[in-house]
């Protein structure tokens, strides 16, 4: 075995994890698209309809997102109208989203999404096998 074998890009888990990930990203920009939503935003909204109203932390901790990229995202969402952004009483340092009735209605348009990406066969797994996978991907990020 050759001391460099640990530097080969086959021999790396990080690389499929990471082509895997953009692959998949890729493969909702058609669907996406039709929301004009990115895929960042798309998961923001995910969160978003089903809670409700949250802090921006909360939001950026779920997604794993840091300040430099929820700042922009939020931004964003708001410039749409999907969502509101205000100031917590009770500590003004705490920004507060809350869906509004145009970023509900947008819940229903996305219903598309998940069906157009099961009906196209964008991921080639068997029920089972995206089960296993997910399991996985949620232990290798430590989400019980």
């Amino acid at each position: 075995m050759d001391k460099y074998d640990c530097l080969k890009l086959n021999n790396q888990l990080c690389f499929p994890l990471y082509a895997a990930a953009k692959e998949v990203v890729r493969k909702y920009k058609p669907f996406l698209d039709k929301l004009d939503l990115t895929y960042t935003q798309y998961i923001a909204m995910m969160v978003i309809w089903e809670r409700k109203m949250l802090h921006v932390t909360e939001l950026g901790k779920k997604l794993y997102l840091d300040t430099g990229t929820i700042s922009p995202l939020i931004r964003k969402l708001k410039q749409k109208n999907y969502i509101t952004l205000s100031r917590d009483s009770s500590d003004e340092r705490v920004q507060i989203i809350e869906i509004t009735k145009e970023g509900e209605a947008l819940r229903e348009e996305a219903l598309s999404v998940p069906k157009g990406m099961a009906q196209s066969g964008c991921i080639n797994l068997t029920l089972e096998e995206a089960c296993t996978l997910k399991s996985i991907l949620e232990k290798i990020l430590g989400i019980e």
